[in-house]
C-alpha cells in the first residue's frame, strides 16, 4: 500500500485562475488537452487555444485590432492580484462574539480581497445578496493601497498607515496623478472575487457617488456583463445646499445594481410575484396580471371590445376608462397560446374578470426592466431616509457621535426587500458602522425572517481627535462590533413578544497569518531544535479551533456551523454539523476514537499529521474507516485528510 495514504488538506485560498479554468471546462471540454504541469510534475487540463479559437469561429478578436474597451494604469495588475492564491487563515475571536453557539451570523476584520478569498470555497454561489459602500474617491477618502507591482519591503516604506498584519489604506489626494487608475485598481479585484461568491440568482447593490459611477458602470458592465446591468438607483443623501459650485446642488448619490444572471428576479414588499405551479403546464410556473390598463376607449379604440370566453361562451365586457391590455385582433394569438385566465378556470384564483397569464420563465429574462420599473418608481425619499437618518440612528445608539455619514438602516432594508428572500445570507465587505448587519436584524425581527450576514470591515484606526477615539473606540471594527451589539439589544427590548428567537449574536474571526510555519528550506540547514518543524509545523501560538475552522474554510464547510467536541480515550474529538466535518488533533488515536468518529456518519474527517508516528497507524485508519463507513479506496481517499 502506498506510504502517504492520506491526503493532505490545500491550506491556501482558491487559486483564481483554476476557478475560471474549471468554469470554461464545465462548458466547452472539448478545448481542453492534458500537458505535464512542471511545478508539480503531473498531468493536469490545460487550454488548447488554437480548439478555443476554432470553437468561438468569427466570435474572437484578435489582440492587434481594433476594438471597444475600458482600461486604466494597473488595470492588468489587478486581475493577476484577483487571481492570486493567498496563505492565510481567520483565527476566531470569541471574546469579542456572541451568542458564539447559536448565530449563524459572521463578523470579520481584515483586508477585504484577502477575507474575501478564503471565503471563496466555503460560500462559492452561497450569498444572495451583496451591499457595499466602498470609499467614494472624493480627495479626502481612504483606498486600501493596493499597489501589486512594489514589494512586501516597499510596502513598508510607504508614508502611509500599515498594521502588524500588513493591512493598508491612505488617502487617495486628487492631486494623485493615478487618482481614479488606483481607485479602479482597488474595487476591480474585490468585485471579481466577490461575484463568484453570489448564487446565480444573487445581486449586488454599490452605493457611489458622481466621481466614481461612471468607472463603477464600466467595471461592473466587464466583470457581471452588460446585459445584468439592474438599475441605478438614485438616492437623497441631503436637502439642497446654495453655496456650491456651478450653482447646483448634488444631493444625491447612486445605487449602482447588477444581477449575477438572469435568474434574478426583483420584487418588492406589497408586490411580491406570487407564482403557481399547475398540472396543465408542468414545469412552467405562471403568475397572472390585471388584464386592464390605464387607456380609455378613446386612447385605445382597438382594444374596446367585449371578452368572450370560448370554452363557455360567457362575455367580458370592457370598461370604456380602463381598455383591455389585449387588441381585438391580438385576442385570437393570446388565447391560442393560453396566455389568458378566466374566471372559473382554477379554483384558487378568486378572479371576478380575465387576466393576463406570465410564464416565469418570461419574468426572468425581463428581470431587469421589471427592477427598474418597480425601483426607480418608489418614492425613495419619503420612505428611505437621508445620510442625516443615518447619523441620527447611529448617535443615538451610542449617545455620541461616533461615526460620519453612515447609511440609515432603512435604505439597506429597502435592498433587502427588493430580493424577496427572507432566508438570505447578506455580505458587505466595506461594512464600517455595520448598518448592514443592523438592517438584517430589524428587518427580520419585523417580518420573522432567518436572514444571516456577514460583515468584512479593514482594522482602520480612528482619529485620536475623534469622538469615538475619546469614547473608546480606537478601530472601525470596535464600533462596527458594539452598534451590533447595542442594535441586537434594542430591537429585542422593543419588540420582546416577537423577537424571542431573533439571532442578534455574531462570530466573530480575525484575517492573520497561516496556522503553520513555513518549511522551504533542506533539514540539513536547520538547527538540531529546528528539525521538529518538519513533523509537526504549525505555530506554537495557534490552538486546535483555529485548525479546526482554517480546516473548514479549505473544506468548503462553511463557517456558521454549529461545534460540539467529546472526548473518547483521553482525544479531543471536534464535530461539525452532526457530520459535516469531523475532526481530531490529539496524539494516541485508538480503535475507540476512530469508532466514535465514524459514528457520526462524517463526510469529511480530519487529522493533524503529528497524530501519527508511523505510517502504519495511517494505514491501519484509513482502512477502519473504509469497514466502518463502507467508503471505497477512492470515497476514502477524498474523505479523510490530514493537516
Amino acid at each position: 500500500m502506498d506510504k502517504v495514504i492520506l491526503n493532505r488538506l490545500n491550506l491556501n485560498s482558491v487559486d483564481g485562475a483554476q476557478l475560471n479554468i474549471d468554469a470554461l471546462y464545465r462548458i466547452a471540454p472539448s478545448v481542453f488537452t492534458e500537458a505535464l504541469d512542471p511545478k508539480t510534475g503531473k498531468v493536469v487540463r490545460k487550454v488548447d487555444f488554437e480548439a478555443l479559437r476554432a470553437l468561438l469561429g468569427d466570435n474572437a478578436v484578435d489582440g492587434d485590432c481594433e476594438s471597444y474597451q475600458f482600461t486604466w494604469v494597473g488595470k492588468n495588475a489587478a486581475k493577476t492580484e484577483a487571481a492570486r492564491s493567498i496563505n492565510k487563515t481567520l483565527r476566531l475571536v470569541p471574546e469579542d462574539s456572541v451568542d458564539w453557539d447559536n448565530t449563524k451570523n459572521l463578523y470579520i476584520e481584515g483586508d477585504n480581497l484577502e477575507v474575501l478569498k478564503l471565503l471563496q470555497r466555503s460560500y462559492l454561489g452561497k450569498v444572495k445578496m451583496i451591499y457595499i459602500d466602498p470609499p467614494y474617491n472624493t480627495g479626502n477618502d481612504f483606498v486600501y493601497d493596493d499597489d501589486f507591482a512594489r514589494t512586501a519591503a516597499e510596502e513598508d516604506l510607504e508614508a502611509g498607515n500599515i498594521d502588524e498584519l500588513g493591512n493598508r489604506y491612505r488617502k487617495n489626494t486628487d492631486s494623485n496623478g493615478k487618482f481614479h487608475s488606483d481607485w479602479c485598481s482597488m474595487i476591480y479585484p474585490r468585485l471579481m472575487v466577490a461575484r463568484s461568491l453570489l448564487m446565480e440568482d444573487g445581486v449586488i447593490f454599490i452605493s457611489i457617488d458622481d466621481n466614481e459611477v461612471r468607472n463603477l458602470r464600466n467595471i461592473c458592465d466587464e466583470l457581471f456583463g452588460e446585459g445584468n446591468f439592474v438599475a441605478q438607483i438614485p438616492w437623497r443623501k441631503r436637502t439642497a445646499k446654495s453655496d456650491v459650485p456651478f450653482g447646483v446642488s448634488q444631493d444625491y448619490e447612486w445605487t449602482i445594481v447588477y444581477a449575477k444572471s438572469n435568474l434574478f428576479i426583483a420584487s418588492i414588499e406589497g408586490k411580491e410575484r406570487k407564482y403557481y405551479e399547475t398540472p396543465d403546464f408542468p414545469n412552467r410556473p405562471w403568475r397572472v396580471h390585471d388584464m386592464s390598463t390605464q387607456r380609455t376607449a378613446l386612447e385605445r379604440p382597438n382594444s374596446d371590445f367585449t371578452m368572450i370566453n370560448p370554452k363557455n361562451g360567457k362575455e367580458y365586457p370592457v370598461n370604456p376608462q380602463a381598455v383591455w391590455r389585449v387588441t381585438k385582433e391580438g385576442f385570437p394569438q393570446y388565447i391560442a397560446e393560453n396566455r389568458i385566465v378566466f374566471p372559473g378556470d382554477y379554483d384558487f384564483l378568486n378572479i371576478s374578470k380575465p387576466v393576463l397569464r406570465y410564464w416565469k420563465e418570461d419574468d426572468i429574462k425581463k428581470a431587469g426592466d421589471t427592477f427598474g420599473r418597480i425601483a426607480v418608481s418608489t418614492k425613495l425619499d419619503d420612505n428611505i431616509g437621508m445620510s442625516q437618518d443615518g447619523t441620527k440612528e447611529i448617535t443615538s445608539l451610542f449617545e455620541g457621535k461616533v461615526f460620519s455619514y453612515p447609511k440609515p438602516s432603512s435604505l439597506i432594508k429597502f435592498y433587502l426587500r427588493i430580493i424577496n428572500d427572507n432566508s438570505a445570507i447578506v455580505l458587505d465587505f466595506f461594512s464600517g458602522s455595520a448598518t448592514t448587519a443592523h438592517a438584517v436584524m430589524q428587518l427580520n425581527a419585523e417580518d420573522g425572517g432567518n436572514r444571516k450576514y456577514i460583515m468584512v470591515q479593514l482594522p482602520e484606526e480612528t482619529n485620536e481627535d475623534s469622538e469615538a477615539f475619546n469614547a473608546g473606540y480606537k478601530t472601525i471594527p470596535e464600533i462596527g462590533k458594539e452598534r451590533i451589539r447595542r442594535a441586537g439589544k434594542k430591537i429585542k427590548e422593543e419588540s420582546p413578544l416577537t423577537t424571542q428567537d431573533l439571532d442578534v449574536g455574531f462570530r466573530v474571526f480575525r484575517l492573520d497569518s497561516s496556522n503553520y510555519e513555513e518549511v522551504s528550506i533542506s533539514p540539513k540547514d536547520y538547527k538540531q531544535d529546528q528539525l521538529q518543524l518538519f513533523a509537526d509545523n504549525i505555530k506554537q501560538d495557534r490552538t486546535d479551533l483555529d485548525l479546526l475552522f482554517g480546516a473548514m474554510l479549505a473544506w468548503e464547510v462553511t463557517l456558521d456551523l454549529p461545534m460540539t467536541s467529546e472526548t473518547v480515550d483521553g482525544c479531543t474529538i471536534y464535530t461539525i454539523n452532526n457530520g459535516d466535518l469531523v475532526a481530531c488533533f490529539s496524539e494516541g488515536i485508538t480503535d475507540k476514537v476512530v469508532t466514535a468518529m465514524a459514528d457520526k456518519t462524517p463526510l469529511r474527517v480530519l487529522f493533524r499529521d503529528s497524530c501519527f508516528t508511523q505510517d502504519a497507524q495511517k494505514i491501519n485508519i484509513y482502512e477502519q474507516f473504509k469497514q466502518l463507513m463502507d467508503w471505497t479506496d477512492d470515497e476514502a481517499f477524498k474523505s479523510i485528510k490530514v493537516i
